[in-house]
């Protein structure tokens, strides 16, 4: 499955509730709460309702190369994003889960921001072995050599801005989705089908609150894993969609994109 709009390059691979601070008890007088001029006084007035993140500000809170050491970050090109129009799941409920697997937006954000983050390893970096160097290797030493030069993490991020209390339901979807869906559904993205064979929830704690799973896929090519993380901080979700090629070629586990997550967790909590 190409993983979070990046398959293309490579391979086919793959709360703590938001509350509005509305008063719901303010002590109050005789005259229940209001002074004489007949408003709540104190904390029985009600705040105005959280706002959304333009999309010029979600674009200076995104993580850039200055927050991540050893980490490429860029725009992504038009092959490493989906159109939303090309997706649909055999399930409803599932929609959400194939949404932030694909980077797209969860729920229905009233800005958004993204960036392609890519970490390649010091084997990734030496590139593929030439041919006259694949000819003096065993054919077990030529395919390690290979996948070592792949060993590249590509990490789509994104940030998804809401109104009032929208980041905090969209997550409360994603984790829905997450747990109905975590034996699978089929899915179709850009006119690739494929099957989304587990949800597994992982541990994470960043944000206010947060989601994580490992997905599994499967197409004609080899099974693949993605992570997948999304966490609330204020009205924005921050979502994660990342995937390494070498563990994909050696059906290896591989662990979260945490220096991405930290990076933007910081980031956003300026």
């Amino acid at each position: 499955m190409r993983a979070t709009g990046v398959r293309r390059t490579v391979l086919t691979a793959s709360a703590v509730a938001l509350t509005l601070a509305v008063a719901a008890c303010g002590g109050g007088d005789q005259d229940g709460g209001n002074g004489g001029d007949g408003k709540p006084k104190g904390d029985a007035a009600a705040k105005p309702a959280a706002k959304a993140l333009t999309a010029a500000e979600l674009e200076k809170r995104i993580v850039a190369t200055a927050d991540l050491k050893d980490h490429k970050v860029q725009e992504p090109g038009k092959d490493d994003v989906f159109d939303p129009a090309s997706l649909t799941v055999d399930r409803a409920e599932c929609e959400p889960v194939a949404r932030v697997l694909s980077a797209l937006p969860a729920g229905d954000p009233a800005a958004s921001a993204q960036r392609l983050v890519v970490q390649e390893s010091a084997a990734s970096k030496k590139g593929m072995p030439s041919m006259e160097e694949l000819a003096e290797m065993t054919e077990e030493e030529a395919k390690e050599a290979t996948i070592d030069s792949l060993d590249i993490t590509k990490t789509m991020t994104s940030l998804w801005s809401y109104g009032a209390d929208g980041a905090d339901q969209a997550l409360g979807t994603l984790r829905t989705a997450g747990e109905k869906c975590a034996k699978g559904f089929a899915m179709t993205i850009d006119g690739e089908k494929q099957q989304v064979t587990k949800v597994t929830g992982e541990k994470l704690t960043a944000g206010e609150d947060a989601v994580a799973w490992t997905v599994g896929t499967k197409t004609d090519e080899d099974p693949v894993e993605t992570k997948v993380v999304v966490f609330r901080t204020g009205t924005t979700l921050a979502g994660f969609s990342s995937f390494n090629i070498a563990a994909i070629s050696r059906g290896e586990a591989y662990e979260q994109p945490t220096a991405v997550i930290d990076a933007q967790e910081a980031k956003l909590a300026r």
